[in-house]
């Protein structure tokens, strides 16, 4: 069974910075991409960012590029979002989700092979 688990959400005031984490259950982490995806309150969840199995490759939403940052440590089974100078328009649920890197880099939720429960970010004006 795989669990991905998310943590390092929480309240922050805009222009601050957070890093995320997720991590990974399973000896199968190193083979699967990852992806970071968000959902603010009355929205449907949107893709963010994703990164290669090896690290090499990554895709980020327009939305989000120059201040979002995936990484990913395949020896602690866990993948991380670096976010910066966060906005209002950042409050959402982040979640991690594992799956084919060809199904994330279309940036559409659908398809993934797992998903975390999320971590709530929040970020005050």
């Amino acid at each position: 069974q795989v669990q991905l688990v998310e943590s390092g959400g929480g309240l922050v005031q805009a222009g601050g910075s957070l890093r995320l984490s997720c991590t990974v259950s399973g000896r199968l982490f190193s083979t699967y991409a990852m992806g970071w995806f968000r959902q603010a309150p009355g929205k449907e969840r949107e893709f963010v960012t994703a990164i290669s199995w090896s690290g090499g490759s990554t895709s980020t939403a327009d939305s989000v590029k120059g201040r979002f940052t995936i990484s990913r440590d395949n020896a602690k089974n866990t993948v991380y979002l670096q976010i910066n100078s966060l906005k209002p328009e950042d409050t959402a649920v982040y979640y991690c989700a594992a799956g084919p890197w060809g199904r994330l880099v279309t940036m559409r939720a659908d398809g993934m092979d797992y998903w975390g429960k999320g971590t709530l970010v929040t970020v005050s004006s």
